[in-house]
């Protein structure tokens, strides 16, 4: 028995997480935004510590100027934190010694609305909805009754602007029931250098943008129950360089009516690593997804280029349409796809999606690359191809993924610290080669 293949992301949990993050925004209240106490609790300089100044985490953020660094020493501090200041910089002195532990009963580890501020160098974990979390969403009387997501309408994204500049570097974000890094409502952005594993929906996610202006570079993926998710997510979107592994869904591009700015376009997916995204021993996916490397769902007018992907049991790359949002104008080239259940796979009826220069490549329908090679035009619809029929195993709770090892940390935290401005910067998606070891996160050349 054939199946259609399962490429969207966890729908069923698509009313949770705005509504998750209100609670959380309640839970930690507002921050203060600077008055005359404040000034006489800060220290001389720019670096507020903790604890040595402060004896928790959100006490230096409410203290802190624009501009300003928190630092934040060794240590397990068990609180949510919500950012609203501009360009505050909230670094930990060790990633693996800085540990923001949700303890399953908080809802955010890190909540980001003050443009241009940045996360970096510690862990989350054990948070009921996000690691860190960057948004523009800002009313919280509107986000205790859900703020866009299934059951909701669609976000007001006027009258709540995408926050402007946001980055997540040397980020740990482990066991947290929906998403590790996420980016919603956000743009012009970095996630690098980051490691997730064992959420219950996305390791990093990436939705609701245009244009987004932001760049996913670098980055371990694995062990969740999706490991890239990309939703409503338009231009200037680069994912490149990242290893994603051992997750059950590798990375989906989606487009959907259950969040604004549908339909999806115009990412680029390059140079990544994208391996054995059939783990049993992880979160399950809302959809049922398992087996799948790549999938594009609805999105349009991306571009998959040099990738290895490899071992995944259902397909490595395909392409469908889900209703409403026909997938067209992608286009699929010079990966390496090797030992997929079925390498590429095209269930779209739009004629306007191509595969070309793919190597070794089985291909559902027969013979795609010579009937929708890129570059080929005039063509009528194909008959939908079929992914390799996969029973996805039962999955395990998030909160049962085993602690990930140590990951490498800042070489010199007491360095100034950087905001989040003007980002990301030029990106040169042609400097990420095809990646030639499955095990390594690639790099650059």
């Amino acid at each position: 028995m054939t199946h259609q293949p399962a490429v969207l992301g966890a729908a069923a949990l698509r009313c949770l997480p705005l509504l998750l993050v209100s609670l959380a925004m309640v839970a930690t209240g507002c921050s203060s935004t600077g008055s005359k106490s404040d000034d006489a609790k800060h220290p001389a300089g720019s670096v507020l510590r903790v604890p040595e100044d402060f004896p928790t985490i959100q006490k230096a953020v409410d203290v802190a100027r624009e501009g300003e660094t928190v630092l934040v020493g060794p240590g397990t501090y068990r609180e949510s934190v919500h950012i609203t200041k501009e360009r505050v910089v909230l670094r930990g002195t060790d990633r693996n010694k800085v540990v923001l532990d949700g303890g399953l009963r908080l809802v955010n580890g890190v909540t980001v609305t003050g443009p241009g501020s940045v996360v970096e160098n510690l862990t989350v974990h054990d948070y009921l909805a996000n690691g860190v979390l960057f948004t523009g969403v800002t009313d919280e009387k509107l986000q205790q009754h859900g703020a866009g997501g299934s059951a909701y309408n669609p976000l007001d994204t006027a009258r709540f602007p995408a926050v402007q500049g946001f980055r997540a570097t040397r980020v740990t974000a482990y066991d947290n029931g929906l998403y590790g890094i996420y980016a919603f409502d956000a743009r012009g952005g970095v996630i690098e250098d980051s490691y997730t594993s064992g959420q219950a929906d996305s390791g990093i996610y990436v939705g609701q943008c245009k244009p987004c202006d932001t760049l996913v570079r670098g980055n371990t993926i694995e062990r969740n129950a999706v490991g890239i998710e990309l939703t409503n997510a338009s231009d200037g979107l680069s994912v490149l360089g990242n290893r994603v592994a051992g997750n059950r869904v590798g990375i989906t591009v989606n487009s959907n009516d259950l969040e604004s700015l549908a339909p999806q376009h115009g990412a680029v997916i390059a140079g990544n690593v994208v391996a054995d995204n059939n783990a049993a021993d992880t979160p399950e996916q809302a959809d049922g997804g398992f087996g799948i490397g790549i999938g594009i769902g609805g999105g349009t007018g991306n571009r998959v280029q040099r990738n290895l992907v490899r071992g995944n049991q259902a397909a490595g790359v395909v392409v469908t349409d889900p209703p409403g949002h026909p997938a067209s104008g992608n286009s699929v080239e010079g990966n390496r796809t090797v030992g997929n259940g079925t390498d590429l796979v095209l269930a779209s009826a739009d004629p306007g999606n191509c595969f070309t220069g793919n190597q070794p490549a089985t291909q559902s329908p027969d013979g795609l690359e010579g009937l929708a090679g890129c570059g080929i035009h005039g063509r009528g619809a194909l008959p939908p191809g079929q992914t390799t029929p996969v029973q996805a195993p039962p999955g395990i709770p998030f909160s049962r993924v085993p602690a990930p090892p140590a990951q490498q940390s800042m070489p010199d935290p007491k360095s100034p610290g950087r905001p989040a401005t003007d980002l990301p910067g030029p990106v040169d998606t042609d400097a990420y080669p095809l990646p030639a070891d499955a095990d390594a996160v690639p790099q650059p050349r």
